[in-house]
């Protein structure tokens, strides 16, 4: 191949690698309908319609994995300010979201999804309730949801 041609070659991108938006939307129907059962983090979205959910999932993942750039919604940092999320709950997010990549048939970029998530930990998840407190505005409505008892996490 020529240098000319392979500047050319357009490059496959993740999102296309993944199966573009329907593997995507069968991926965040598998993922939410995980969250919306789970004893913790579904009290994170009980004011919060599911499909809406779905769908600006599937904007913003399309947008991170290289698909179209249709996103209008808050980025990660201001999506989840007001929220205590932990190393913990991001964990089992993170485990749900593996789970559902893998029942949705995602097999090849898998991992490279789960870094470009995993790059969104840093701006979500806070170190401390104090460093918490500290970077939310007191006018704020902090949702701070304490784990449930250790029965559901048997």
């Amino acid at each position: 191949m020529q240098p000319s041609e392979k500047n050319r070659v357009k490059k496959c991108s993740l999102f296309d690698a993944a199966g573009g938006f329907e593997t995507l939307r069968r991926v965040h129907r598998i993922f939410y309908d995980k969250v919306y059962v789970h004893p913790w983090l579904k009290q994170f979205f009980e004011e919060h319609n599911q499909r809406a959910i779905e769908n600006r999932q599937t904007a913003f993942m399309a947008e991170k994995l290289g698909g179209p750039a249709d996103y209008w919604g808050k980025q990660p940092r201001m999506a989840h300010r007001a929220m205590y999320i932990t190393d913990e709950l991001f964990d089992i997010r993170r485990r749900l979201l593996l789970e559902s990549l893998v029942q949705a048939g995602v097999a090849d970029p898998l991992r490279r999804w789960l870094r470009i998530d995993e790059a969104f930990r840093k701006q979500v998840v806070k170190s401390s309730i104090a460093d918490f407190y500290h970077t939310t505005w007191r006018f704020e409505q902090r949702v701070i949801i304490p784990k449930p008892s250790d029965e559901y996490f048997d």
